[in-house]
């Protein structure tokens, strides 16, 4: 089942919280490298738990990770690490706190030769899936199959985050008419 089918199966807050996310965000491409970032991160999170666990925290992870400040982030310490692991606000998990600011490490040094995340992004941008999990896995911390292949249709790097039937798909066509052409 899709996510736009899913979605139609929920009901209240559950239903408003994953249209909202299925509607302006998921798909759309995101030009900051502080905010791929950001999704980076939450997809890591989500690792072995449901999306909506994630969408309900996303607040409290932009406040404990410095608004996902790629900087700063990379410059936590170990106080700092304890600080997350102690903040029930988030994802309580070493090895996922440990990857965020690794991760941030890695992006500075991609902004140092690429002038950018997106732009490095861009670069690599018509691989396959498996392309791009051999690649991630070889650039970053806590970057399975599943983890990638999100993080990259969330952020409209891999083509099929909607049903070609549904509307938010002919929006994400307008916002990156690389894939008007490619099926």
């Amino acid at each position: 089942m899709s996510y736009c089918s899913y979605i139609e199966t929920l009901v209240g807050d559950r239903k408003e919280l994953n249209k909202n996310y299925h509607d302006k965000y998921y798909g759309f491409p995101i030009h900051d490298d502080n905010e791929l970032f950001g999704r980076l991160i939450l997809e890591i999170n989500q690792a072995g738990l449901s999306w909506e666990t994630i969408l309900k925290k996303e607040q409290s992870f932009r406040k404990v990770y410095d608004n996902f400040n790629i900087k700063k982030i990379a410059e936590y310490t170990e106080t700092d690490r304890q600080r997350l692991l102690a903040d029930a606000g988030i994802i309580r998990n070493k090895l996922k706190i440990n990857a965020a600011i690794e991760n941030a490490k890695t992006i500075l040094t991609l902004q140092q030769e690429y002038g950018s995340f997106e732009k490095w992004l861009e670069h690599y941008h018509l691989k396959t899936k498996e392309e791009w999990v051999k690649l991630f896995k070889k650039t970053f911390l806590f970057t399975g199959g599943e983890i990638v292949n999100e993080f990259l249709l969330s952020t409209g790097y891999l083509r099929g985050a909607h049903s070609e039937d549904c509307p938010v798909h002919k929006e994400i066509l307008k916002q990156n008419p690389m894939w008007a052409n490619q099926k």
